[in-house]
């Protein structure tokens, strides 16, 4: 009875705590809530749920392609705690979706889940993830790893892509989270695939395509920032965007969407949908394609002894040649601030994301790794999906939008691809960046 009465008030506890931080990442007043997310209640979450013979019950999220590796990790992480009985589900759930379907209803969401570094801000301010820094104690105590112990193990770019106002709120799974060049040396030659014009001119002769994704602002953005254009984010989530006036470069938003339409207008180019990459590359007609390291196998079964990897090519704007650039940042797993097991959560989530397991994630998924240590290994270093996202690296800029963004770069983007704008009708398409500006700049609902 004794032990009853405990449980439920360590329940209670963690209760309140994690309101009081849901409050505290919601953006109100915190005057009364530093204290809930203190080393105790973290420790009552992690500790007292660890009582002797209790099986620990979690919920993992990860894409479907991460589903056989996630079982070998999480039956790794049984094996390095066996005094402690674990049910661990594992579920189905993209990164690039994973803060949608998280929103949702925070409370329904997995305990751990991977998502892509873009949608932190959300998630932070909903109040759907831990505050890992007030963790330290936990997870120090579990897993032997400080919080100052994670920071130091991962590049300093995916820390901060993990970070969200001086707090980190997730754990870097994977850097090189942007998107490069694939291309199948047999057809393309290095010279052929440093621009746009020539390589769609050399896949047409050879009866090819070269597919992109252009209904999707994290695409559709690397020509504007190649022109020099920006946007960032407000304290209250707003985004500003210059993409309908002129850049700090000298090009207008039109002379942009005229180079995106010079390549759309091509009979070589294919525009792909979003998330159908893969399976555009396994139909054998690319010859290239614009993508990341989570297609790497696909492109290299497709291309295979011509299978090559290099930066994004220019594109001609206002009669010049501009390097197109990426958003960077990583993949991240993150903890669900209302798991009822969120100490526990923290540990798993640390060891699915710790040296061990980024280096089992290159050798079967060839994702690049934010560890540094695995970072230095001679075989990521000679990986051609690794190296060219790596060189795609030397321009991009961290992504800094609100959630208005995608929607209206998406329309924009299909504008583009649809050939719905046209070469030369500068009113129409200063309209449909007005539009898309307008919508991206929108206050938040």
């Amino acid at each position: 009875m004794k032990k009853k009465i405990i449980s439920i008030f360590l329940a209670a506890a963690m209760t309140l705590s994690l309101t009081a931080c849901t409050q505290e990442n919601s953006g109100n007043d915190t005057s009364t809530t530093s204290a809930a997310n203190g080393g105790d209640s973290t420790t009552t979450a992690g500790g007292g749920n660890n009582a002797s013979g209790e099986t620990i019950t979690l919920r993992v999220w990860g894409g479907e392609e991460d589903q056989t590796l996630l079982a070998e990790l999480i039956n790794d992480f049984k094996a390095a705690h066996t005094d402690q009985n674990f049910d661990i589900q594992i579920g189905v759930e993209s990164e690039s979706t994973a803060k949608d379907t998280v929103l949702t209803d925070i409370s329904a969401a997995a305990d751990v889940f991977a998502f892509a570094s873009d949608q932190i801000a959300s998630l932070v301010r909903a109040g759907a993830l831990a505050n890992l820094d007030t963790m330290n104690e936990v997870l120090t105590n579990y897993s032997g790893k400080s919080i100052d112990d994670v920071k130091a193990a991962n590049s300093a770019g995916t820390i901060g892509s993990a970070t969200f106002k001086d707090n980190l709120y997730a754990f870097p799974m994977s850097g090189g989270n942007n998107y490069f060049l694939y291309y199948d040396a047999n057809v393309l030659s290095e010279e052929d695939v440093k621009s746009w014009d020539t390589m769609l001119a050399k896949a047409a002769e050879a009866g090819k395509q070269v597919g992109m994704t252009m209904a999707s602002g994290w695409y559709l953005s690397s020509f504007f920032m190649g022109a020099g254009f920006t946007s960032s984010t407000n304290d209250d989530g707003t985004t500003n965007c210059d993409w309908n006036g002129t850049s700090a470069d000298g090009y207008t938003g039109v002379q942009v969407v005229e180079g995106i339409l010079g390549i759309t207008n091509s009979s070589a180019f294919l525009p792909v949908a979003d998330g159908d990459l893969s399976n555009q590359i396994a139909s054998g007609n690319l010859c290239a394609v614009v993508d990341g390291t989570w297609d790497a196998d696909a492109a290299q079964t497709a291309f295979g002894d011509g299978y090559k990897a290099t930066k994004l090519p220019t594109f001609t704007c206002n009669g010049n040649q501009l390097q197109q650039y990426t958003y960077t940042g990583s993949k991240l797993i993150g903890v669900n601030a209302l798991s009822e097991n969120v100490g526990w959560a923290a540990v798993l989530a640390e060891f699915l994301t710790n040296e061990q397991s980024q280096a089992k994630r290159f050798e079967q998924r060839q994702l690049s790794p934010s560890n540094l240590v695995v970072s230095e290994r001679d075989d990521v270093k000679a990986n051609i999906a690794g190296a060219a996202s790596m060189e795609q690296d030397n321009f991009g800029s961290i992504q800094d939008v609100g959630e208005k963004f995608w929607d209206p770069t998406k329309t924009l983007g299909e504008l583009c691809a649809q050939k719905s704008l046209t070469i030369g009708d500068t009113e129409g398409i200063q309209q449909a960046l007005d539009t898309a500006v307008e919508g991206i700049t929108a206050a938040m609902s």
